[in-house]
């Protein structure tokens, strides 16, 4: 398995949150993990490859993320950015606690607790949104201290939670953590087809699970996730691949058979669909000597 930097941030347990505001021509940090929620705005790098988890990405020349797991690998490298481009970029950080559960299950906060929970797999958030609090952002990071710079986080989040096009990136079966929805029935079936993806599982056996019929859970499913029942369990399996590609030195056809494809060539093509690259491409992606320990 590698070996991902644990990062320690300077975050204290006195502080609220913490903006990092810097200048660079490229990126050097490696992939990482840590403990703080991070909101992390880039301007000027388009062409950058952006990793969430199993997602890697080709970032515009404007972007910005959040990260509310402290599990869940991240890290921007260079890739096409053009060399010696001055790159802006400003990160914050802060404290899972610092809107408490109490607050967050309030009806005002809402929007954001539902953010939250979908950051714990990456958001990317869309161009439209970033313009729209781009002046918020470099006002934060020029005057962070102090009461009022909370109320400028905490506003700057509820205008992010109000992005309709903002996307998750992660798979969510990347990760063991348990999952959660606003749905007992969507959360049945999850975890069902987290615990049988490497059998064939047709939309039958789910409909008989939660006693629906085959119509009615693929339109539920699509309501409630955004993915229909094949795109749901697809997600699953490659999240499980992905995870494999990384962690193992199995050969792709081995893993694309423990993770229920039994077809070759129907995985490396779902997976270049989903990923924007093959299963090799990705796993020589994932273990470039430079962004690992």
């Amino acid at each position: 398995m590698l070996s991902i930097l644990r990062e320690t941030t300077p975050l204290s347990e006195k502080d609220c949150f913490m903006v990092f505001t810097r200048e660079k021509t490229d990126f050097d940090f490696p992939v990482h993990v840590h403990p703080e929620y991070e909101l992390n705005f880039i301007e000027n790098a388009k062409g950058a490859q952006r990793i969430m988890g199993d997602s890697i990405e080709e970032i515009e020349n404007i972007e910005l993320a959040l990260v509310t797991s402290s599990n869940l690998e991240h890290g921007w490298m260079n890739h096409r950015c053009v060399p010696g481009t001055i790159i802006k970029e400003i990160t914050i950080q802060f404290h899972p606690n610092l809107l408490n559960d109490q607050l967050l299950n309030r009806n005002q906060f809402r929007t954001i607790q539902n953010m939250f929970a979908k950051a714990a797999y990456g958001i990317s958030f869309s161009e439209t949104a970033i313009e729209q609090i781009k002046t918020k952002i470099y006002d934060l990071a020029a005057d962070n201290d102090g009461f009022y710079s909370v109320m400028k986080l905490i506003e700057l989040l509820y205008e992010l939670s109000h992005d309709t096009a903002a996307r998750m990136l992660s798979s969510r079966s990347f990760h063991a953590e348990k999952q959660q929805f606003n749905s007992r029935r969507v959360e049945r079936i999850i975890q069902f087809l987290m615990e049988n993806y490497t059998r064939e599982v047709t939309l039958g056996d789910v409909s008989d699970l939660v006693g629906m019929t085959a119509v009615s859970v693929s339109r539920f499913l699509k309501l409630r996730t955004g993915r229909s029942f094949v795109d749901t369990l697809n997600d699953i399996r490659l999240g499980h691949a992905s995870r494999r590609l990384i962690d193992t030195t199995h050969s792709v056809a081995e893993i694309a058979l423990q993770s229920g494809f039994n077809n070759l060539s129907n995985f490396n093509r779902i997976f270049l669909k989903k990923k924007g690259c093959t299963p090799s491409d990705f796993r020589n992606k994932y273990r470039a000597s430079k962004f690992f320990l």
